[in-house]
């Protein structure tokens, strides 16, 4: 008897520890709140309406489209500038695509566990810290560059650079427009037939 006595009070022990616990871990704030009905919500949509699975896929095929395109060295891109009213400005022949300044050759961020201060002491930091990474030509950016473009002249090999936006666009072809009447904005013109 005396036995069961002693189960009984140690089971009842690691069940209100169990309870305490739980009550400790759950997150009664008003933000633990809403990510509680956004977690169950998402869930009970998610059993009620699953994903469908597709046999092809458009996206896929379009971006494989558009490696065969653009996957071949030497190929040329006809990049037309367009004012907000309609008319085209200009355009740029460039041998392949013009690129972003928000593109990179390496990653914008390191991951960091240890952080030195100013005076060249290591601390270990809480966790993982993500961090601005230089680029490779040594300094930081912003990320605000995103809307400057450059790219290599088809002809001459020159660096040209352009912005969009303010009221400019960039239409990008692999090929040129039929239309004529257009001013080549850098070294390289097309041809008129």
């Amino acid at each position: 008897m005396h036995r069961l006595k002693t189960i009984a009070l140690v089971s009842l022990a690691v069940l209100l520890t169990a309870t305490a616990l739980v009550g400790c871990t759950t997150d009664n704030s008003a933000q633990g709140n809403e990510t509680r009905i956004r977690n169950n919500g998402y869930s009970r949509l998610a059993r009620q309406q699953p994903a469908h699975t597709m046999d092809y896929s458009p996206s896929r095929d379009t971006i494989n489209f558009w490696i065969d395109t653009w996957g071949k060295p030497g190929k040329l891109s006809y990049v037309y500038l367009l004012a907000s009213n309609g008319q085209m400005i200009g355009y740029y022949v460039f041998k392949g695509l013009p690129v972003s300044y928000c593109a990179s050759l390496t990653p914008n961020y390191d991951f960091l566990d240890d952080v030195t201060d100013v005076q060249g002491n290591t601390h270990n930091v809480d966790g993982v810290q993500q961090v601005p990474a230089p680029g490779v030509d040594g300094v930081y950016y912003s990320g605000g560059q995103c809307s400057a473009y450059y790219g290599k002249d088809a002809t001459t090999n020159s660096y040209i650079e352009y912005t969009v936006g303010q009221g400019i666009s960039a239409l990008v072809y692999e090929r040129p427009l039929p239309r004529q009447d257009l001013e080549p904005l850098g070294f390289t013109t097309i041809k008129k037939k």
